[in-house]
């Protein structure tokens, strides 16, 4: 049986949190499932909650080099993780790579490049079933495949729940990340009024270079002003907050609720009727959610995932997203990576300190094979 390298991450009852490189089995793949080696997985916010979790990294141990470290979760947040005490969970939502073998009815998939969101893709080798997998277009690499699945589908899952819901237009934060990049350009194809919200002006500059019409700079004087302008001009009233903690959701919202009593034909002591809903869908800010309650009582606040939203949309129509993904991988939902780092170095002090402030522009990519 194959023996494969994989990251895993684990919580003790005292809130000690180790990642360590472990040796497991690969199974044989049964009907319908392939083996696939993993040769692309990227770093993204969503694996560095499980990677790290809450753990301060500041007290981060080198226990043996390139394979164990330790760190410790402040005693207040040991209980938010609590369901998770003494597991060791394997890392990585998404990638890419080779099918080696395959069980019966998934043979056609042998030699070629498929993307895949299985979990525990931080390892040499995955076994999954077939169904899971993107076959991806002839040509196309595993480094180009890894990030098909999460900022790509992610991204068109935004747009879909806007029509969904009956919204015209959208508002999207921390909006210079690869995904915020995609949003754009789909929003550019289809038509789709988009408020791009970022905290840099070099951002500005970049977002715009890329046909972004409205970016609002949360760091700037002007940036209510700014936001109520675009609001106003756009009738935007669906926003996605990646950052999650602080006050930006509730400025979205207040925001929001300006724009839409600029147009009001009629006062209401309790606001206006226009809704307005904001989904945090990531924890970039790990502060807690701030809301002054300045926009009336027509409005939601709420999470957003692309799990249950795949559930939402449908088989048929998810199929024909992921196709356009595969179709358009190298255009609309091309990534760029920072670093290119093997599963020893992802447990370096240095990449750790560095990929978990998830900063924009510094995505971290992991060849398993390296």
């Amino acid at each position: 049986m194959k023996s494969s390298k994989q990251i895993k991450s684990n919580v003790s009852s005292e809130g000690l949190l180790t990642i360590s490189i472990d040796e497991v089995e690969v199974p044989e793949p049964k009907d319908g499932e392939v083996i696939i080696k993993v040769q692309a997985t990227p770093i993204n916010p969503s694996d560095v909650g499980l990677l790290v979790g809450p753990a301060d990294v500041s007290s981060l141990k080198v226990i043996e080099p390139g394979s164990k470290v330790e760190m410790q979760i402040p005693e207040g947040l040991i209980r938010s993780v609590s369901a998770r005490f003494d597991q060791n969970l394997p890392v990585g939502n998404e990638g890419a790579g080779i099918v080696e073998a395959a069980g019966k009815g998934a043979e056609h998939l042998i030699g070629k490049t498929v993307g895949v969101a299985g979990g525990a893709m931080y390892s040499e080798y995955r076994c999954l079933p077939s169904m899971s997998c993107l076959e991806m277009n002839e040509g196309t690499t595993p480094e180009q495949a890894a990030s098909c699945f999460v900022n790509p589908l992610t991204a068109l899952g935004m747009v879909e729940t806007m029509r969904m819901e009956n919204h015209q237009g959208l508002v999207h934060t921390a909006a210079a990340s690869n995904l915020g990049q995609m949003l754009i350009k789909i929003c550019s194809d289809e038509e789709v009024p988009l408020v791009n919200v970022v905290r840099k002006e070099e951002h500005v500059d970049l977002l715009k270079s890329l046909g972004a019409k409205y970016v609002c700079n949360s760091s700037a004087d002007t940036f209510m002003e700014d936001l109520v302008d675009a609001l106003v001009e756009t009738g935007s009233t669906l926003g996605f907050d990646a950052t999650g903690g602080g006050k930006l959701a509730g400025l979205i919202l207040t925001a929001m609720e300006i724009a839409a009593n600029k147009t009001a034909t009629e006062y209401s002591r309790y606001g206006s009727d226009k809704f307005k809903q904001v989904y945090i869908y990531g924890g970039l800010d790990r502060n807690p959610t701030t809301l002054t309650r300045s926009f009336g009582f027509s409005w939601g606040l709420g999470g957003w995932l692309l799990t249950p939203f795949i559930g939402r949309v449908g088989q048929e129509r998810f199929g024909e997203l992921r196709k356009k993904v595969a179709d358009e991988i190298d255009s609309t939902f091309k990534s760029g990576y920072s670093n290119v780092i093997s599963l020893e170095d992802a447990l370096e002090e240095n990449n750790i300190l560095a990929y978990t402030k998830q900063a924009t522009g510094k995505k971290y990519l992991i060849k398993p094979d390296a």
